[in-house]
C-alpha cells in the first residue's frame, strides 16, 4: 500500500487500547480491500473483495466471514480468488451483504465446472440484510451451489463472537449499501494494584455480584468480610474497541445521518473519500462522497482515527495528496494537532 504524508496515518500510531487491527490489503491504485485481524484470535474478517496484492492465501483460508457493502464489480471483483482458495477448507464460512447478495455470490460460484469438488469441502452461510432490522439467512455448498433459505432474524447484527459483534446500516449509493461496524464487548476491570488487596476469587465474585446487582453478596477477602457494594468503586466498565468500514455512499444528509448515529464515537473508520472537492458534482452524479464531506462527517461523530480510502483511479499521486489534505482539513479540525 502506497503510504500518502497524512496526519491519518500518524494517528496509526498512536499507543492507545485496541483488539482490532484493519490492514488495508489493496494498494492505492487497486480496488479496495481491508482485512480486519484481532488479538488472540485464530480467525480474521475481510471487508470488501478489491484487488487485493497484499492479501495472502493463509489469510484467505483464515477467513471467518466477508463482509459485501454492495456487488459493484469494484468491490467483487476479487470473490473468485477468495472462493478459489477456500474450497477445501472443510469448514463454514460466512458471506454477508445487502439484498440479493445471495443471488450474485450463487452466479458467480455457479459459472464454474465443479465435478472434482465433493460436498463438504466448504459451506457458505449468506446473510443478505434486505431491510434495516430484517436479515434473510442462507447455505450454499457444492458441488450444485443451490440456495437453501435457513432462517431469518429481526436486528441489524450480523455477526457475533464471543468478544465483538458487527453490525450494519443500509445507505444509500443509488442501490443500497452496507457499512460495517466492529464493535468490542464492554468489558468489567478491576485495577488490583489501586486497591490494596492481593488477588484472588474474590475478584471473579465481586464481578458477579456488580453484573447480577447483587449488591449484599459477601466478598471475603484476607478473611474479612465485605458487602459487594462497598467494593464496586474499585470496578469500572471498559469501553470495547470499535472499527468501521463505510463504503460508496452518496454525500447527502439522510446517509450522514445514519452514519452519525451507527458509528458515535468509533475509534478507527475507514470511509469512501473518491472525489476531490473540485470534482464534488461528480460526486453527486454518482452517488459517492468526496473528501471535505468525508471529512467533516468524521469529525461531527467523533471518530478518534478517520482514514479516507476508495479513491478514484483518474487522480495522480499530487492529486491524492491534495485530497488527503482536504480530508484532513475537516476531519481533524476540531481536534488537539498535539
Amino acid at each position: 500500500m502506497v503510504v500518502l504524508n497524512s496526519r491519518s496515518f500518524k494517528l496509526l500510531l498512536k499507543n492507545i487500547y485496541r483488539i482490532f487491527n484493519a490492514q488495508i490489503k489493496s494498494s492505492v491504485n487497486e480496488d479496495i480491500s481491508i482485512l480486519v485481524k484481532l488479538d488472540n484470535h485464530p480467525w480474521n474478517y475481510l471487508c470488501e473483495c478489491g484487488d487485493a496484492s497484499d492479501l495472502t492465501i493463509k489469510e484467505i483460508q483464515d477467513c471467518n466471514a466477508i463482509f459485501i457493502s454492495h456487488t459493484h464489480i469494484d468491490h467483487f471483483v476479487n470473490f473468485d480468488a477468495v472462493i478459489r482458495h477456500q474450497i477445501g477448507i472443510e469448514r463454514r464460512v460466512v458471506i454477508c451483504g445487502p439484498e440479493n447478495i445471495s443471488k450474485h455470490v450463487q452466479a458467480r460460484l455457479k459459472s464454474y465446472t465443479w465435478n472434482l469438488i465433493q460436498k463438504g469441502s466448504i459451506i457458505y452461510e449468506i446473510r443478505e440484510v434486505v431491510s434495516e432490522n430484517k436479515i434473510v439467512v442462507y447455505e450454499i455448498e457444492p458441488p450444485f451451489w443451490e440456495l437453501i433459505k435457513i432462517g431469518e432474524q429481526d436486528n441489524n447484527i450480523l455477526f457475533e463472537e464471543k468478544s465483538f459483534t458487527v453490525s450494519s446500516v443500509i445507505l444509500d449509493h443509488k442501490t443500497p449499501t452496507l457499512a460495517y461496524k466492529f464493535k468490542e464487548n464492554e468489558t468489567l476491570k478491576i485495577d488490583i494494584q489501586k486497591s490494596g488487596f492481593k488477588g484472588g476469587k474474590w475478584v471473579k465474585g465481586l464481578k458477579d455480584a456488580f453484573i447480577n446487582k447483587d449488591n449484599n453478596a459477601v466478598i471475603s477477602i484476607d478473611e474479612k468480610d465485605y458487602q459487594a457494594h462497598e467494593l464496586y468503586h474499585l470496578l469500572h466498565i471498559q469501553e470495547g474497541d470499535s472499527v468501521g468500514v463505510i463504503m460508496d455512499h452518496a454525500a447527502n444528509h439522510e446517509n450522514h445521518s445514519k452514519i452519525k448515529d451507527h458509528f458515535w464515537k468509533c475509534r478507527q473508520v475507514f470511509i469512501e473519500s473518491f472525489y476531490k472537492e473540485a470534482d464534488q458534482e461528480l460526486a453527486a452524479l454518482n452517488f459517492h462522497s468526496f473528501s471535505t464531506q468525508s471529512g467533516k462527517i468524521m469529525s461531527e461523530t467523533e471518530v478518534d482515527e478517520p482514514i479516507p480510502v476508495h479513491f478514484s483511479r483518474k487522480y495522480k499521486e499530487h492529486d491524492l495528496k491534495e485530497l488527503m489534505q482536504e480530508f484532513e482539513s475537516e476531519a481533524y479540525k476540531n481536534k488537539n494537532p498535539n
